[in-house]
C-alpha cells in the first residue's frame, strides 16, 4: 500500500525541487548566489525516489533518478526522513562531498530556504507584485508536476486520470507566462515546461495577480472563470478532471 510519506517524498523531490531551475533565474539574489556554482547534488531515499540538481554557470538542471558523478551525494533513510528534511526538521546523511558540508548548510541552504519563502506565502508578502509574480510561477509549476505524481501513484487520482482523454492540457499566466502543459496518452501522464502546439484544452490566468490568488485559495476558481479572469477553452473534460486531482494536492503539500 502506498504510504503518505512515500507520496509526499515523490512530490517533494519531483514537484517541489524542480522549481530551483527557475528560482536561480527569477530571483536576483539567488541568481547572484548561484552564478559561479559548478556542482551537482544527488538525493537518494531508501525505499523512495531519487533526484538531483546540477548547477553550471548560473543554470540549474533538475533530474529524476541518479546523476552520473555527483559532487555531493545525500542519503535519506526513509521517505519520512526526506520529508522532515524538507520541513526543516532533519538533516540528510552525506555519502560523498564531505568537503561541501559548509556549502550545503549555508549557500545551498539559503537557496532552498528561498524556495520555501515563495511556496509558503504569508498574506503580507502577497501584497507585493514582484513576490506575487514569482509565487504564481513556482506554485503553478509545483501544481502541474504534482498532478503527474498523484495521477501515477495515488489511488483516487489514478481513477480520475483514467477518465481523462488523450490530449494535452496547457496552463499559462498572461501576458508572458510561464506556461506548463500536461500530456495524457494511453494512460500515461507527462508534464512539461513551456508551450505545446495545438493544445487539446487550455487554461489561462489573466495575470500573475489572479493566478496567485486562485492558486493560493484567496480567490474562488469558479468565480474567476465566471468573471473572465480565468479562461478555459477546448475539451473541458480534461481541465475538469485535472482540477479534481489538483484539489487533492493540498492533502500532501501545504
Amino acid at each position: 500500500m502506498l504510504s503518505n510519506d512515500l507520496l509526499r517524498a515523490n512530490l517533494n523531490l519531483y514537484a517541489v525541487l524542480q522549481n530551483l531551475e527557475e528560482l536561480v533565474q527569477v530571483d536576483a539574489e539567488m541568481a547572484e548566489l548561484a552564478k559561479d556554482w559548478a556542482l551537482s547534488v544527488q538525493f537518494l531515499v531508501w525505499g523512495g525516489p531519487k533526484a538531483f540538481v546540477a548547477f553550471e554557470k548560473g543554470v540549474c538542471t533538475h533530474g529524476r533518478g541518479t546523476c552520473p558523478r555527483p559532487t555531493v551525494r545525500l542519503f535519506l533513510t526513509s521517505p519520512g526522513h526526506l520529508n522532515r528534511m524538507f520541513d526543516g526538521g532533519a538533516n540528510p546523511i552525506p555519502l560523498k562531498g564531505f568537503g561541501r558540508l559548509g556549502f550545503l548548510k549555508n549557500e545551498f541552504g539559503r537557496l532552498t530556504d528561498r524556495l520555501g519563502h515563495y511556496l509558503r506565502p504569508r498574506p503580507e508578502l502577497l501584497e507585493d507584485a514582484g513576490y506575487r509574480r514569482i509565487n504564481a510561477m513556482l506554485t503553478l509549476q509545483t501544481a502541474a508536476f504534482a498532478v503527474k505524481e498523484l495521477a501515477l501513484l495515488e489511488p483516487t487520482s489514478k481513477a480520475v486520470a483514467s477518465r481523462i482523454p488523450d490530449g494535452t492540457f496547457q496552463i499559462g499566466i498572461l501576458p508572458d507566462g510561464p506556461y506548463v502543459y500536461l500530456a495524457f496518452a494511453d494512460g500515461a501522464v507527462s508534464v512539461h515546461k513551456g508551450k505545446t502546439e495545438r493544445p487539446t484544452a487550455l487554461m489561462t490566468f489573466r495575470d500573475s495577480e489572479v493566478a496567485s490568488a486562485v492558486l493560493n485559495d484567496r480567490l474562488d476558481a469558479f468565480l474567476a472563470v465566471t468573471e473572465g479572469d480565468v479562461v478555459l477553452k477546448g475539451q473541458i473534460k480534461i481541465p475538469d478532471n485535472v482540477n479534481l486531482i489538483l484539489d487533492r494536492v493540498a492533502r500532501y503539500l501545504s
